[in-house]
């Protein structure tokens, strides 16, 4: 094959594969959020605590130590904490 074959070849086999991969969300804006704790599901925390590393790892839901992003002042609605095992909301 000549490189000119090649060379389309795979910049073809390339757009397939970004247009197969998952759209990279936007990074989150944490200005008007804060951290609210014991409201996540298993698998859907947003950050790496103490147990694990990564965001999506927990393993229980509403553990008091994995926590989500939410809008300032909804924490308490919500049932959590604004500190890791702190006093919930109802």
């Amino acid at each position: 094959m000549d490189r000119r074959r090649i060379l389309i070849r795979t910049a073809i086999a390339g757009l397939i594969a970004a247009a197969a991969s998952p759209v990279l969300a936007e990074e989150k804006s944490t200005e008007n959020k804060e951290k609210c704790y014991g409201i996540a599901k298993a698998g859907q925390n947003d950050c790496g605590t103490a147990k694990h590393s990564c965001a999506g790892l927990s393993k229980r839901d509403n553990d008091a130590t994995d926590w989500k992003y939410v809008d300032k002042g909804t924490c308490g609605k919500a049932g959590g904490a604004t500190t890791p095992g702190g006093k919930r909301g109802k």
